[in-house]
């Protein structure tokens, strides 16, 4: 059995997540005391108590998210006597979640990481003022037809591919108005549906030029060191197992396409058999299953799945 571990990207927040955590392992408890203290915010009462619209904040849903994911790895390793570079081939992380990636594999510390991603979300937020900005989900179109749209788009104003997520699932992202010209383009090229996302700024385009530069002045300042386990990058959806080249990875991920199919393809075509998705909710799995319905898929965010994890061991 080949594993990969995955690691969920906003999106997959809710009020709750990683509360039974806590109340069942002292490993998971300590975990968010730490992200809470490295981010002088007690995140981890806003996770668990809401208010929702405040969770969904970027600059919140970006640690917490990273938290759960954490506090897993933290009970599969002090509690489960889990060793990740003896039981995982590699790692991948969908946007945010590549920093989890990166900190279960202990290339940076989780309270750097915390730190990093608090800055990452508020950069995010404010390269682009509220409702200048959209992403849309293209249900149905494959990549290339995608690709097409978002060159209309780009008529009107920076309009590009985002998210190759899975078949049939691809995101688009930038100014608003070229976002719908987008749309609309779309469905003239036998697109089933063009759908604007809830989302509060358009991840992964030029438009987040800004939050990459000051991610990349961030990352100069932060102690990054060769993963575990190798890491499958959103930006090139190959492996990379070198800090230098994974700390400008990042900066390029930013503004860059999220190519999440062709990095389950790569996992795929290169021995893996199993994908474990870490922390809250079951997106990537979805997507994992429209990609490669022959790979096992497990979830762990709760202490049931857990333990039945921990059984197939």
């Amino acid at each position: 059995m080949a594993r990969a571990f995955t690691f969920p990207g906003q999106g997959s927040q809710a009020v709750g997540m990683g509360k039974d955590l806590a109340d069942t392992y002292k490993a998971a408890r300590e975990l968010f005391e730490e992200v809470d203290e490295a981010l002088k915010q007690n995140l981890s009462r806003l996770m668990w108590q809401g208010p929702p619209e405040e969770l969904q904040l970027t600059e919140n849903a970006q640690p917490a998210l990273m938290a759960v994911s954490m506090a897993v790895i933290r009970v599969l390793e002090k509690e489960g006597g889990f060793n990740l570079a003896a039981k995982v081939k590699w790692v991948a992380g969908h946007s945010l979640g590549e920093y989890s990636a990166l900190a279960a594999a202990k290339a940076m510390s989780v309270a750097d990481t915390a730190r990093l991603l608090k800055l990452r979300g508020q950069s995010m937020q404010k390269a682009v003022p509220v409702g200048r900005g959209a992403m849309a989900a293209l249900l149905g179109a494959d990549l290339d037809t995608a690709t097409a749209a978002a060159a209309e788009g780009a008529k009107l104003g920076v309009c590009q591919v985002a998210n190759d997520n899975a078949p049939g699932q691809v995101v688009i992202s930038g100014a608003l108005v070229a976002v719908e010209a987008a749309i609309a383009a779309a469905k003239t090229m036998g697109v089933k549906r063009g759908m604007l996302l809830p989302v509060s700024a358009p991840f992964h385009c030029a438009l987040m030029q800004p939050a990459a530069d000051a991610m990349a002045e961030a990352l100069t300042k932060t102690a990054l060191t060769d993963p575990s386990v190798g890491l499958i990058a959103n930006v090139t959806a190959v492996l990379v197992d070198d800090a230098e080249e994974i700390r400008r990875l990042l900066v390029s991920q930013v503004t860059g396409l999220v190519r999440w199919r062709e990095s389950v393809e790569y996992m795929a075509a290169n021995g893996i058999d199993t994908v474990v998705e870490i922390g809250a909710g079951k997106v990537l799995n979805g997507m994992a299953k429209r990609i490669n319905p022959d790979l096992r898929l497990y979830n762990i965010s709760s202490p049931q799945e857990l333990d039945a994890f921990v059984k197939t061991l």
